[in-house]
């Protein structure tokens, strides 16, 4: 396997993907300039938005959106609005180069979007290919720009950031912000109510999972001296508590800083797990064994007894560990599914 990253423990999050043109045909021109006051003060612009970087200003509804980074794109299709262009997604698809998982594959077809405009930005932001696209606004709600791409971002259009950290914004935030940005406050609060539900019927299906003290971790089997377990901050450590597990107590004492969206541990103090009752991790069929055999790993109670649901890397299914509206609705099932077989050997 290879070297752990950064990039690697939040593109198993990842960068996103495509999309076309929302056209962009303006009227305005053949209205008053009374016409356009009234439909401005109308429609509660201009709206600003706060962000980790400052304040954006919106003047106008956006008619051309694009965004980068991972997932903000599912938001506005999730919308009924096609992005004049979004990242291609650098996780989950393995032979797939058109950089788009299914999900959004599966929105795009339904919105008629034959030739989405993807942005092949996997290595650095295309700055170029951005500006070409002429978007209204740049959504990055969910991402890890830094100060100086936001500067150049906004150079091109109004930017709407994260809203404190890098990487660690929920899918709710993201939807808050996308939404917020795309001038559809309202329907982007139906859509988080909508999910909500939606998760909350599904994870009824699956009662085996209630209760249940449960982390999401990723182990490089070629250097157990090490791991990593997902914080309640990050949107996978989240999303474990939203379907009803808990995370354990033994894990919240290891979290110092409540931004951070990971924590690093030594395999020397794998004792921390000791109360975790099962275990998610990113792997593939030999994963499990490895650990079981590892001499220190191979004691902690969750590992030893089996109680480890592998999610195969570089697929769909991992990719959604970072979710988004479009992604729960594809995965879910399958997600909770796998879960709950393991979660029903947990007395």
């Amino acid at each position: 396997m290879k070297k752990i990253t950064k990039v690697m423990l939040f593109a198993f999050m990842s960068v996103l993907v495509l999309a076309l043109a929302a056209c962009s045909g303006d009227s305005s021109k053949d209205k008053t300039s009374s016409d356009k006051k009234t439909e401005s003060a109308g429609s509660g612009y201009p709206i600003k938005i706060q962000h980790a970087f400052g304040t954006t200003t919106i003047d106008k509804k956006p008619k051309r959106v694009a965004t980068i980074a991972w997932a903000n794109h599912d938001v506005a299709l999730a919308l009924g609005v096609v992005p004049v262009g979004f990242s291609a997604a650098n996780y989950g698809i393995k032979d797939n180069k058109t950089g788009i998982l299914p999900w959004t594959k599966e929105k795009l077809d339904e919105l008629g979007a034959k030739s989405p405009n993807v942005y092949q930005d996997t290595d650095g932001l295309d700055y170029e290919a951005i500006a070409d696209s002429k978007p209204d606004v740049i959504l990055a709600a969910y991402s890890g720009i830094t100060k100086e791409e936001y500067n150049k971002l906004s150079e091109i259009a109004p930017v709407v950031a994260y809203k404190d950290q890098p990487w660690v914004t929920s899918w709710r935030d993201q939807v808050k912000y996308d939404s917020m940005g795309m001038g559809m406050k309202k329907e982007g609060e139906q859509l988080v109510k909508d999910t909500e539900k939606l998760i909350a019927d599904t994870a009824a299906k699956y009662p085996d999972i209630k209760g249940k003290k449960a982390a999401f971790g990723m182990f490089n089997t070629t250097d157990l001296s090490k791991f990593y377990i997902y914080t309640p901050s990050d949107p996978r450590g989240e999303m474990l508590e939203e379907v009803g597990m808990e995370y354990p107590e033994g894990l919240k004492k290891q979290v110092k800083d409540n931004k951070s969206f990971y924590l690093e541990l030594s395999a020397e103090n794998a004792d921390v797990l000791n109360n975790t009752e099962l275990l998610v991790v990113y792997g593939n069929s030999t994963t499990l064994k490895t650990l079981q055999k590892d001499p220190i790993l191979g004691e902690v109670p969750a590992i030893k007894k089996g109680n480890v649901v592998v999610i195969e890397d570089n697929t769909p299914l991992a990719a959604a560990g970072t979710p988004s509206p479009l992604s729960i609705k594809y995965t879910i099932d399958d997600y909770l599914s796998k879960i709950s077989e393991v979660a029903k050997n947990i007395k």
